[in-house]
């Protein structure tokens, strides 16, 4: 059973590493994978937290342990290998 964690601040590597599909204010495409989202600020948080701008995929994007390791580091390699093989 995963413990429940709160994202570290300053990480934004769920907001980086992975594709999003869905609208985001700003970007109407979406984002791809590596890409900053437009919705971060210069250090790192989202302008649409707890806004209802906010897209579904990222208010039900949960960390964990396993993704978010011990740094943004870790949680940028974790998402990046997942995001790629997802791609395939």
């Amino acid at each position: 059973m995963e413990s429940a964690k709160k994202c570290r601040i300053g990480c934004a590597a769920c907001c980086i590493a992975i594709s999003i599909s869905s609208p985001i204010p700003g970007m109407p495409d979406g984002k791809p994978a590596g890409v900053r989202c437009i919705q971060l600020t210069e250090d790192n948080r989202c302008k649409l937290f707890g806004k209802k701008e906010r897209p579904a995929v990222c208010v039900s994007f949960q960390p964990s342990d396993e993704m978010c390791g011990n740094t943004a580091e870790d949680a940028y390699a974790y998402l990046k290998k997942l995001e790629e093989e997802t791609a395939k």
